[in-house]
């Protein structure tokens, strides 16, 4: 289980990095504005139209595999045994030694 936890894991973590990269990729809005008075280029690397619908395509299909991530990975790990138990149950079972409990006497400052 945890081989196929880890593996979803990375999954996620390179969706997640491949997704901040195209979107820092893309052209946003404004952009053709100001294309129009001259301010850019119109060369690109995918064409003149080609590289919004690719790239936002892509995107988006990333984005559904983090999301398919994300809720396997909540699944996997809300689901755990039936035998595991907290911190504060084994803590309220386990014993003080006498020696940890016996208190200074009247007088005396702790650390000294």
């Amino acid at each position: 289980m945890t081989i196929l936890f880890n593996l979803i894991l990375i999954v996620q973590v390179v969706a997640a990095l491949a997704m901040i990269g195209l979107i820092l990729v893309q052209h946003g809005k404004g952009a053709d504005a100001g294309a129009a008075f001259g301010g850019g280029g119109s060369a690109s690397l995918f064409g003149a139209s080609g590289g919004a619908n690719f790239l936002s395509r892509s995107t988006a299909a990333l984005a559904g595999v983090f999301f398919v991530c994300t809720l396997a990975l909540a699944y996997f790990g809300h689901s755990r045994p039936a035998s595991s138990s907290s911190v504060l149950q084994n803590a309220a079972t386990v014993e003080t030694p006498a020696a940890a409990t016996k208190q200074p006497a009247a007088g005396q400052i702790p650390g000294q």
